[in-house]
């Protein structure tokens, strides 16, 4: 058995970039909110159409605060080669030309899902986790040092898995779901695995010492909190049936819940 010497002396080595790597991933199998039980239900046809519309509101408020958390980033970064590629990502979501961009195929879904545009756009009734969680990324990215704002997208690595099933699962479970109303996913899959790889070769060049690179490992873990408390929060809300107050409410919500007590 180790003493606690060694341990302290083994976390103060730096890790090889395979080690580094596998870390990486392992946070990911653990914590990416893939293994979150709402995620379950969403992907294989569990939840009704208002509980999918209160996703995809909710949802709707981390699409649009992606382009400002980069915007963030890129106000600190120094290095014109790093802000050439990482504006790439602004663009992807607010769209260029010929490029309608990912916030206009996010409406594609919401429009399909039969919730007016002007309301989605509002965001007036995504939870107050929700808010909470996306604003405190969009914090952390803004303040913490670039290393760990870079890597923090880190949980792109897992993306480009969960989108495959969002549509396989989706379509297949749902009459309300078609192709036009997961074009977001099925454009992410292939920009999510690009960004990914990216940050990752990024992470393994730029975490030299030891600290940096638990530091990526904090930043990922923080990314992973914040998915993991906006699916927590649809849970306790949309499943459990605690909405808070102004909070988007399913039409037939207060009926199902009656009915169940």
């Amino acid at each position: 058995m180790k003493s606690i010497a060694e341990e302290k002396l083994k976390n103060q080595i730096l890790m090889t970039k395979n080690e580094f790597e596998q870390r990486l991933r392992n946070i990911g199998a653990e914590r990416y909110h893939d293994n979150c039980r709402f995620h379950h239900l969403l992907h294989s046809g569990k939840l009704n159409k208002g509980q999918v519309q209160a996703w995809a509101i909710n949802r709707y408020y981390y699409q649009i605060n992606i382009s400002i958390k980069d915007s963030a980033l890129m106000s600190r970064i120094k290095d014109p080669d790093l802000r050439r590629i990482w504006i790439k990502r602004i663009l992807d979501h607010d769209g260029r030309k010929g490029d309608e961009g990912g916030i206009e195929r996010w409406y594609k879904l919401t429009d399909g899902l039969d919730l007016d545009r002007d309301y989605v756009k509002s965001t007036d009734g995504i939870l107050p986790a929700t808010k909470f969680a996306v604003d405190a990324y969009v914090t952390f990215v803004r303040e913490k040092p670039i290393l760990e704002g870079v890597t923090s997208s880190l949980t792109e690595l897992f993306a480009p898995k969960i989108h495959k099933e969002r549509i396989v699962g989706m379509l297949e479970n749902y009459d309300f779901i078609n192709d036009i109303t997961m074009a977001y996913f099925k454009k992410r899959v292939d920009q999510a695995t690009d960004d990914a790889d990216f940050v990752l070769n990024y992470a393994l060049k730029n975490a030299k010492t030891r600290k940096e690179q638990d530091s990526v490992c904090e930043a990922l873990k923080f990314k992973t909190d914040v998915l993991w408390v906006m699916q927590d929060a649809l849970y306790h809300s949309y499943i459990n049936g605690h909405v808070p107050p102004g909070a988007f409410m399913p039409e037939d919500f207060n009926e199902r819940y009656t009915e169940n007590k």
